[in-house]
């Protein structure tokens, strides 16, 4: 998949609301809607954590899928520079395969967190590829590293590992605005 102005658009569009922790400017720690730059931002290296976060899960067949899936993907980085936002969970699933080292490239590991009333299954350890989204429905072929997954089990979130790689959405994410092309908060 080439970087084309509607994948450009698409990374524009998921940067929601980044916000700076380091910027004095939001002392209100409100959270502001940012443009990105998108030549500039090629360049930054940010490294996120992403986070999913569902209201059911079921696994088989070497797969996992999140039902009830957020809208929102929750990213966060820290040092050197602390970044917190959230983007589409369409817009990450779209941003899978951009770059020369994407996710389809370098699979990234997460961790499979699950809440349940009962008795919660232990978390497991998987790699991720070949995410399909299907209303909110997200399925990842897996490829398990350690535990055990559930049949079926509720509530669940996954942790996808840091990467902070060139075109990558934590960089495009992370970048600061050109303030002649932001948006109004």
């Amino acid at each position: 998949m080439s970087s084309s102005p509607s994948v450009q658009a698409r990374i524009r569009e998921g940067a929601l609301s980044p916000v700076r922790h380091d910027d004095a400017s939001n002392g209100n720690r409100q959270t502001r809607g940012k443009a990105v730059n998108i030549p500039s931002a090629a360049h930054e290296r940010i490294d996120a954590l992403f986070v999913q976060s569902a209201t059911g899960f079921t696994s088989g067949s070497g797969r996992i899928t999140l039902h009830g899936l957020a809208e929102s993907t929750v990213y966060f980085a820290d040092r050197p520079r602390r970044e917190v936002g959230h983007m589409r969970s369409s817009s990450f699933v779209e941003l899978w395969e951009v770059g020369v080292y994407s996710f389809a490239i370098d699979p990234p590991n997460a961790v499979l967190s699950f809440l349940d009333d009962g008795d919660a299954p232990a978390d497991a350890v998987v790699v991720l590829h070949d995410p399909r989204l299907e209303g909110d429905a997200l399925s990842y072929r897996v490829d398990v590293l350690e535990g055990t997954l559930p049949e079926v089990t509720g509530a669940c979130a996954v942790f996808i590992d840091s990467f902070g790689r060139p075109l990558s959405p934590a960089s495009v994410l992370g970048r600061a605005a050109d303030p002649a092309t932001a948006r109004p908060s």
